[in-house]
């Protein structure tokens, strides 16, 4: 046992090599950005297997769905998974550790409670497309104008509050302003709209976890004793209801190994609490405390630049990075008389590293705070014939035949979920008209049931027109033929029934006259039909629930897009949010103001906490850079036409050890 220990060990530092071989009690591991996070959470995973773990009593919990794979992948390659044959369908697959994002694990513990709840164990996962479409139609019941409240604030406000835990109940007396109180009305029929349709949001993934937690505990001893070992990965990001739904499942057995580095928590805006992983020696007092300071990416004097901003943060926890490699060059920050000069000198800079230096375009990023910054620096990389990518883009499920397929199958399997029917009810043309479809709303309002119960009913549909009684059959035999292909055979024999059976390739050459966007179109089908069939290789019990799921779950990050843009040789345009997890031999970081980084609305707030995650999120992209960075402002910068002067961002001076009198060192233009 002795041998494989040190195997195992071999290769850490002192730091990771304490993390790995800790094995009982709470323990939260202080990972600084890139001391090598990811490995010793696998390996510690492996060694309690090797310590005589069952793999499925051990349960690790992170944000993503692209860190959960890699995750599985390494413990997988640890203990031997390679070997392993695949097993059959319907066959039972070797014991394996429960790698998960939280988001997933909810959702496979709601499948099997959420009759509790009082929702179906099928429910549909609405994505913002789905809720947008639920919160117009409760505001026109509510006949609130879009000027008092449009969907996009509706769904942005009862967010924060699930993000919160509060309930409809209690958002009345949350509401400050009058848009939050318009929204706290609106909220309880959100809700109801809901549950009547079979759904939850993505927030509803969480908080009904919750509530499921709370209201029974019977069904949470039952989950918690599921597991012997909970690690959680980035704990600094965790909201209220992920706090509250890892205690539930570990204070039994109080095997809890948390991961994090309070110094990236750059998510307050979406619910993430700092206080969680500064507070864990609170919470758990004989929790035993690691720290990774080693940092295996970024040079010397990259670090030091980070090291001396973090050190502003008065609330943190002590440590500092040290480097791994050699000292490297001095990190620059350049003015520039205004944006443009700033975007042509940064792209002037990388035209220079790709032809002069053979650097590849891909070992370069360009991060900026807000998702206005882009464009200046797009022109100017058109006009030096610099490939670049941006992340953010569309993503492939919001494009509009997926988002149609996507609708028809969540239909199928949760035929009470009305926004999916309502999109497909007449795509293609089948007789579905607006009036008719207004006629069955109508009557199913009044009944207080889902439509598709009303378009089952004979006596409801006896005096629709001869074209909508053969539509309302055509849905019918369709939802069952569909459904019977994929129990019986496979979702990729579903999927050519729907296609078949809606004609769909000929609606969307009606759609589109040109042949190549038509083929663009066609190629994105056949990329969901695809999906679905990895899905079926990389799952041992897979269903259309399931294949649901997980592209619901999958839409809300970025992991894949990362992984898509990686593999182009391109210059990549992203915030420095969207930066976190990735990193890169040259970096730029522009826009360096007040009112940019930190950001106007933290500036304006006079919360010492709001600027002390603005200086985080300096902090997450100084520490993406390798081995170069430059930094950049702008000293006037346009607003609605005009150019304004700008005041250089207080983190330049708390970085370079000025930061008695920033207007000392302001240039004169």
């Amino acid at each position: 046992m002795q041998g494989t220990a040190n195997k195992l060990t071999e290769g850490l530092n002192e730091a990771q090599a304490e993390a790995v071989v800790t094995l009982k009690g709470p323990m939260l591991v202080l990972a600084g950005a890139g001391t090598g996070k990811t490995r010793v959470v696998t390996f510690r995973i492996a060694n309690l297997i090797r310590h005589g773990t069952n793999p499925d009593r051990i349960l690790a919990v992170t944000f993503t769905n692209k860190a959960a794979g890699e995750m599985k992948e390494r413990i997988g390659e640890l203990i031997g998974g390679k070997q392993r044959r695949k097993p059959k369908r319907g066959e039972k697959p070797p014991p394996a550790p429960t790698v998960s994002t939280f988001h997933s694990h909810c959702v496979r513990i709601l499948r099997q409670h959420a009759p509790a709840l009082g929702y179906p164990a099928k429910f549909s996962i609405y994505d913002r497309g789905d809720q947008e479409s639920l919160a117009r139609s409760i505001l026109r019941e509510l006949r609130l104008p879009n000027a008092a409240l449009s969907p996009n604030d509706m769904l942005f406000i009862i967010s924060g509050w699930k993000n919160a835990s509060i309930k409809p109940e209690q958002a009345v007396y949350e509401a400050a302003t009058d848009k939050e109180h318009f929204a706290a009305s609106a909220y309880r029929r959100y809700q109801q709209g809901l549950m009547l349709r079979g759904a939850m949001d993505f927030d509803d993934l969480l908080l009904q976890t919750e509530n499921l937690f709370e209201l029974r505990s019977d069904i949470r001893d039952e989950e918690a004793d599921k597991f012997d070992h909970v690690l959680v990965d980035e704990y600094q990001d965790t909201n209220g209801s992920q706090y509250r739904i890892t205690k539930h499942l570990t204070q039994k057995h109080r095997n809890f190994c948390v991961v994090g580095d309070d110094d990236q928590s750059i998510y307050a805006w979406r619910g993430a609490d700092v206080t969680h992983i500064l507070n864990f020696s609170k919470d758990w007092p004989d929790a035993k405390i690691v720290c990774l300071e080693n940092n295996y990416r970024s040079t010397g004097e990259i670090l030091a630049m980070a090291n001396r901003l973090i050190g502003y943060n008065t609330t943190r926890h002590d440590k500092t990075l040290i480097a791994s490699r050699p000292k490297g060059k001095r990190p620059r920050i350049q003015q520039h008389k205004d944006e443009i000069a700033e975007a042509q000198s940064v792209v002037r800079d990388i035209k220079m590293h790709i032809e002069g230096n053979h650097v590849q375009p891909k070992d370069i990023a360009i991060l900026f705070r807000t998702n206005e910054q882009p464009r200046l620096f797009e022109t100017e990389l058109r006009k030096a014939n610099v490939p670049y990518v941006m992340l953010g883009a569309q993503s492939f499920f919001d494009r509009r035949e997926v988002r149609d397929l996507v609708s028809y199958l969540k239909w199928i399997e949760q035929p009470n979920d009305e926004v999916a029917l309502r999109r497909i009810i007449n795509t293609p043309p089948r007789g579905l008209g607006n009036k008719t479809i207004e006629i069955l709303l109508g009557r199913a309002v009044k009944r207080g049931v889902p439509l598709w119960d009303i378009m089952n009913d004979p006596n409801e549909t006896a005096e629709l027109t001869g074209p909508a009684q053969r539509g309302i059959e055509d849905l019918q035999q369709l939802s069952k033929d569909v459904l019977h292909r994929s129990q019986n055979e496979s979702l990729v024999a579903a999927m050519e029934t729907l296609l078949s059976r809606t004609s769909f390739s000929t609606e969307v050459a009606s759609r589109y006259d040109k042949p190549e966007e038509r083929e663009a179109r066609m190629a994105s089908i056949g990329e969901l039909t695809n999906a679905m069939g990895a899905f079926e290789d990389s799952n041992d019990n897979p269903d259309l629930t399931g294949f649901l799921g997980e592209i619901a779950l999958s839409g809300r990050e970025m992991g894949s897009e990362k992984d898509k843009l990686a593999k182009q040789n391109a210059v990549w345009l992203l915030t420095m949010h969207a930066a976190k997890g990735l990193e890169f031999p040259i970096v730029f970081m522009v826009g360096m103001e007040d009112g940019l980084l930190p950001h106007s609305r933290s500036v304006k707030s006079g919360n010492e906490d709001d600027i002390a995650e603005e200086r985080r999120l300096c902090y997450v992209g100084i520490t993406r850079a390798q081995e170069t960075l430059t930094m950049s402002l702008a000293l006037t910068r346009r607003k609605w036409g005009k150019p304004r002067p700008t005041i250089p961002s207080r983190f330049l001076y708390e970085i370079v050890g000025k930061a008695d009198n920033p207007n000392k060192y302001r240039k004169k233009r």
